[in-house]
């Protein structure tokens, strides 16, 4: 006789290894929705449905409750590059139970996005497809066209989405909207594209207005906290490579005709290192913050301004004579400041990517040449105080 199929609720954070057979070691449900085969037990052949009723063999339905995991993932994420790997697999998931005339919302596999997704959809029944961005989060997977028209058209197929959902409408987050085609999805799949809200947490608005966005669920918001929490992901990388420049910078001042005294190192390198944190705290933090209110569009700019002023504030206290070594400061300190804001491009509302591409066509020839003049102002400077020139 045939062994009885396990039929078991799955939650995200909460999946079991099962290391008996089926139902001695799992508790059954009366009536579940959706199944989740174990890995023992032979897997039943579907029943016969019809394409409205069809149901796909197997299914995750997920919580809308984040675990502990979930808040701890999501602070290893924005610190550190731990974000590169922190993804859900692409596919079809379940919120509540969803039947065919349940609402379809499309995520990136970046997991904080689609953990921002599923805790807003708290009390309803919907589906979730999820496209595969290799990661990134939608606004820019869309820009990099991962999250784009020939994805959600794949997904869709294999999810065999039309025989899941009897209506024909697939709902796509507003930031998603640079790497959809609509007119394709629909030619291509018989979906129509209806475009969320910007945040997650008006949907249940949204959905209760009749798939209705009002002026300020489309409006963009870019507030000096949402800037605050992101950036420790453009201070950590530059401070990791902090040791890097470090270890120069003592070589250089430390660095004798006799050799290299450790003494020398650290009394004429420390302005050195501490004008190097600067630009760091400059252009990673205090230049996103002050996006608004620093002048110029065009981020490398805003970086360098910022970068300067702390540049002359420093100056002021260090009050370095040498002309070699200050025509250095004042050129490579402010534009580490600019590289480093210019890399935070990649997280704001106030420039697009051809805004980004312009700016780095113009920025890195100009980065590039400052740092082959600034080692030769700090050789100039070194042979200068040996007395060869």
């Amino acid at each position: 006789m045939e062994e009885p199929r396990v039929k078991k609720r799955v939650r995200i954070g909460d999946i079991r290894k099962q290391t008996s057979c089926c139902a001695s070691s799992v508790e059954m449900e009366q009536e579940p929705l959706f199944y989740q085969e174990s890995s023992c037990c032979p897997p039943k052949k579907a029943p016969e449905t019809s394409a409205s009723n069809f149901v796909p063999p197997i299914v995750q339905t997920v919580s809308t409750d984040w675990l502990i995991d979930d808040y701890l993932g999501q602070i290893r994420c924005r610190v550190s590059s731990y974000r590169n790997s922190y993804i859900v697999t692409p596919g079809l998931y379940a919120v509540g139970r969803p039947d065919n005339g349940s609402d379809v919302f499309a995520s990136a596999n970046y997991k904080l996005s689609f953990d921002i997704l599923r805790s807003s959809l708290k009390g309803m029944n919907a589906w979730v497809i999820v496209l595969d961005t290799k990661g990134i989060n939608v606004w820019c997977a869309a820009g990099k066209r991962t999250f784009g028209t020939d994805e959600l058209i794949r997904r869709i197929s294999d999810a065999h989405l039309d025989k899941v959902v009897s209506h024909k409408r697939i709902i796509l987050p507003q930031l998603g909207a640079p790497g959809i085609a609509a007119h394709v999805v629909s030619k291509k799949t018989g979906f129509r594209v209806y475009y969320g809200p910007v945040h997650a947490k008006d949907i249940p608005a949204y959905i209760a207005s009749g798939y209705n966005a009002t002026k300020e669920m489309r409006t963009v918001r870019f507030t000096w906290l949402d800037r605050l929490v992101l950036t420790p992901m453009e201070m950590i990388p530059a401070l990791k490579k902090f040791p890097v420049y470090a270890l120069f910078v003592l070589l250089i001042f430390g660095l004798q005709p006799s050799g290299i005294f450790f003494r020398e190192a650290a009394v004429n390198g420390w302005p050195f290192l501490l004008l190097g944190l600067l630009s760091v705290f400059s252009g990673a933090f205090l230049t996103p913050l002050s996006l608004p209110f620093v002048p110029s569009r065009a981020f490398a700019v805003k970086g360098w301004i910022v970068g300067f002023i702390f540049v002359l504030l420093a100056q002021g206290i260090l009050r370095i004579t040498d002309k070699s070594l200050l025509a250095f400061i004042y050129l490579f300190f402010p534009l580490l400041s600019s590289y480093i804001a210019l890399q935070f491009t990649g997280s704001t509302a106030f420039t697009g990517m051809s805004g980004v591409k312009k700016e780095l066509r113009y920025a890195l020839p100009v980065y590039k040449a400052a740092a082959a003049i600034s080692f030769l102002l700090l050789v100039i400077s070194r042979l200068g105080q040996w007395g060869i020139l």
